[in-house]
């Protein structure tokens, strides 16, 4: 297994990959056949990212096949372009075996070479094991969305966290 920036050439298998995790969680913002962007949007939104020296996708690659992915949005004037926006994702089969560490450990390494100095995020208060890797990696609690989500009949909170990089 190994992580490495996307290239283009990936478009259609990180479109499934992320439907795929879409289906088989209950703590990422789409449902089951939710995700509305076509191959061609993915394309242009992967291509406008390589354009942009502080945001990137970083895939997870196992035998040949996409398992999981850390998307890293960027802030787009000069008062936020330090700051980059996480959104994380790894096929339930996989999850348990350090890849989100990995993933939180090459983003951090990517973006002290960008002078980024803030990682955010936001999380399902209901996704614990996620919660206790953010923490793990250093992420501390900012604040909370109440009711911010609506999940198989129960209202959910978003937490909002951040970690500083030196």
């Amino acid at each position: 297994m190994y992580i490495r920036e996307i290239q283009l050439s990936d478009s259609e298998e990180y479109l499934n990959v992320c439907k795929e995790i879409d289906a088989e969680s209950e703590f990422l913002l789409f449902e089951a056949g939710e995700r509305p962007t076509t191959l061609q949007e993915q394309k242009n939104r992967i291509e406008e990212m390589k354009e942009r020296n502080n945001s990137t996708i970083f895939v997870v690659e196992k035998e040949g096949r996409l398992i999981g992915y850390l998307i890293a949005v960027g802030g787009q004037a000069k008062r936020n372009k330090h700051s980059v926006y996480i959104v994380v994702g790894i096929k339930k089969a996989y999850t348990g075996q350090g890849i989100g560490t990995r993933l939180f450990e090459t983003l951090e390494s990517w973006a002290k070479e960008r002078a980024i100095t803030r990682l955010e995020l936001g999380v399902m208060s209901s996704n614990i094991a996620a919660f206790i890797l953010y923490k793990k990696m250093g992420f501390e609690l900012e604040g909370v969305k109440k009711n911010m989500f609506y999940v198989n009949g129960k209202w959910i909170n978003e937490y909002l966290m951040a970690k500083f990089l030196d």
